[in-house]
């Protein structure tokens, strides 16, 4: 048999606030945390906008001989972290370290790093070329995924599946990405991926409507604290949610692009359903990928259909890419969270500019404002780019 998984903490690190409740009080006031590009000139790119987290003090959480050794993306995974253990409770000891693990990953990682040495490199030559286990003391299962977009997805369900088959009791997990870099948008923009709606950033980043033009890169970082339930109860933990199935699959098709019909999208959501052991028509909310592209959003959609049949125009969908942009490998655990926050306080987060509906594109996608409503299943997906998918389902706290 195996073992229950209690959600017990939420952190979140977003372009709309740094922390949990800020980041949650803005998606559910549906505003948006696009703007232009401050980090670097973009004067010359085709995009000039992105979700920056704004106003972050790495200070205020490393010490500062240790700031620098770090890359941006650490930076955040260390301070969402922290939001998360706090908010959860639990304490490492040396009673219990080794049956507490870490699982985060990114999907780009150090860009602003990389670009950094290398250009220290041509200027300076080779002599100028020169961490949340060790900060929790957590010793038991410790690991990171790069699986693109659906890194922190997948970061999140493999440590589900450490805690059900009693490899850990615990797992601080999710995902992180600052890929607000000359080249992180400069490549994504190369591929024509991105929105160049540079004169209404807080409008560019729109699922399923009609007159989306592209992603909008996003940066943060989500993290999760899983518990086995029965330790979680035994401790008077506050529980948030019941994490109760997990979905992978492939698209084997292309490496940017997925089919059409979103064959994989559909099997991932099959698999997490099976694993849940619940049917379709018992989910009343989905966390989208909605990324805000052509075929993508097109996809994904299909994919709910035929997932969920009839039930697909019940189910209440909704993407907060919208607001936060799309954060790449840090996504899915930051959605993740969203969910779960959804779950407790039941209440579906807006997708934010949907105004116009795509031909194709009519499910119930939660336009403009947060809806309270029964939310007793929720669904996250993610996709990344290499067809690899990941879908998380979780469940209402109910002892």
């Amino acid at each position: 048999m195996t073992r229950r998984v209690a959600v017990t903490g939420v952190g979140l690190l977003t372009p709309l606030g740094i922390g949990t409740d800020s980041s949650w009080e803005a998606i559910l006031a549906g505003k948006s945390g696009i703007g232009p590009i401050t980090q670097f000139d973009s004067s010359a790119f085709s995009c000039r906008i992105a979700g920056e987290v704004k106003g972050f003090d790495p200070g205020a959480y490393i010490e500062k001989k240790e700031i620098k050794k770090m890359g941006r993306f650490i930076q955040f995974a260390i301070a969402a972290a922290d939001f998360a253990m706090a908010g959860s409770g639990l304490k490492v000891t040396p009673e219990n370290a080794e049956r507490i693990g870490v699982y985060i990953g990114s999907g780009i990682g150090g860009f602003e790093v990389i670009e950094r040495e290398h250009k220290t490199l041509l200027e300076q030559g080779p002599r100028r070329i020169g961490h949340v286990s060790i900060r929790t003391g957590a010793k038991g299962p410790n690991s990171a995924t790069a699986t693109a977009c659906t890194t922190s997805a997948h970061s999140i369900g493999d440590s589900y599946r450490m805690i059900q088959h009693g490899e850990a009791d615990a797992m601080i997990c999710g995902g992180t990405e600052a890929a607000v870099t000359p080249m992180g948008i400069g490549g994504f923009a190369a591929m024509r991926a991105l929105s160049t709606r540079n004169d209404e950033p807080e409008r560019a980043s729109r699922p399923w409507d009609k007159d989306r033009d592209g992603f909008v890169v996003g940066e943060g970082a989500g993290m999760l604290v899983l518990e086995e339930m029965e330790m979680a109860q035994a401790r008077g933990a506050n529980i948030l949610a019941e994490l109760v199935g997990y979905g992978m699959s492939a698209d084997a098709f292309h490496v940017t692009a997925p089919p059409d019909d979103g064959d994989g999208a559909f099997r991932v959501m099959r698999n997490a359903l099976k694993d849940a052991g619940i049917q379709p028509n018992q989910v009343d909310y989905i966390n989208a990928h909605g990324t805000s592209t052509d075929v993508g959003d097109r996809a994904e959609t299909a994919a709910i259909k035929r997932a969920f049949g009839e039930h697909a125009y019940r189910v209440a969908v909704s993407s907060t890419k919208s607001m936060t942009g799309h954060l790449l490998g840090g996504a899915g655990g930051i959605e993740a969270g969203i969910t779960v926050l959804a779950l407790r306080d039941q209440i579906a987060p807006p997708t934010a500019n949907h105004e116009n509906p795509d031909e194709g594109c009519d499910l119930d996608y939660v336009p403009l404002k947060a809806r309270p409503m029964k939310i007793e299943y929720a669904l996250s997906n993610s996709f990344g780019f290499g067809g690899t998918n990941g879908c998380l389902i979780f469940k209402k706290y109910a002892e």
